[in-house]
């Protein structure tokens, strides 16, 4: 199921529904778009790009990534049964290629990361086919080049980890032109997947405070994060303030 936030489409779906969704969409055999949609994103979309607003509607599935995206449902009334984020979703679709035989591809990153995140990949799930990867320091006028690469490898899922929104503006550009493939973008998934940079915590997982685990990580996020609270007051002036006003007036 469907709901609207601040008229963008988000799936009611819990992480293995989600993972079934992709499946299906695979099965399909056409081209397709997987967003995993935090507040900054939306809050972005909503308040300065509409342009990512519409990416979003054009998405074939669209995940609550992010706390502050789960939390907004429960205020507007129609709360999200759990937050699928886009590395534990990338990683359980990962797993499944492994055991349906599906190609994956991955783009993005500094030079040598999405090669060493396939190789850990491919050792912790055996079987794995990786049709490819690519660092994302492309230049624009070596982005057609990629494109080409990417559509003779014939994969059936495309990770892009170019970071948001450039790599849903990417995805949107190209995917069509790419061929039978589901597409989504996964940040700084890579990195962590390689090795390079430690996720946070579980206690900080489970308190779903991850946020701050990247915060103390990379101090310079500090700005990115300065959205949040205008993200969570759009949240109450829009759906809790005026339930309120319509409950007591």
């Amino acid at each position: 199921m469907r709901v609207e936030l601040f008229g963008a489409p988000v799936d009611r779906l819990t992480m293995e529904q989600a993972e079934e969704r992709v499946a299906e969409l695979v099965r399909g055999g056409r081209s397709c778009r997987v967003i995993t949609l935090n507040p900054e994103f939306l809050y972005r979309a909503v308040s300065a790009e509409p342009l990512l607003l519409e990416l979003v509607r054009r998405a074939d599935l669209v995940t609550a990534d992010g706390e502050g995206i789960v939390w907004a449902g429960r205020v507007a009334g129609t709360p999200f049964p759990e937050r699928v984020t886009g590395i534990d979703l990338m990683l359980r679709l990962v797993r499944r290629a492994a055991a349906e035989g599906w190609r994956v591809y991955l783009l993005g990153s500094a030079p040598g990361v999405a090669g060493e995140a396939a190789a850990n990949l491919q050792r912790k799930y055996p079987g794995l086919q990786v049709a490819g990867t690519h660092h994302g320091y492309f230049k624009p006028d070596e982005e057609e080049l990629v494109v080409r690469q990417v559509k003779q490898a014939a994969p059936q899922l495309l990770f892009v980890a170019l970071g948001a929104p450039r790599q849903e503006l990417w995805i949107d550009r190209h995917v069509d032109r790419i061929g039978p493939v589901v597409a989504m973008g996964v940040g700084g998934s890579f990195d962590v997947v390689a090795g390079r940079v430690a996720r946070a915590p579980r206690w900080m997982q489970r308190m779903k405070i991850e946020w701050l685990g990247r915060l103390i990580r990379e101090p310079s996020r500090w700005r990115r994060m300065l959205v949040l609270p205008k993200f969570a007051w759009l949240v109450l002036k829009t759906y809790g303030f005026g339930k309120r006003r319509q409950r007591f007036g």
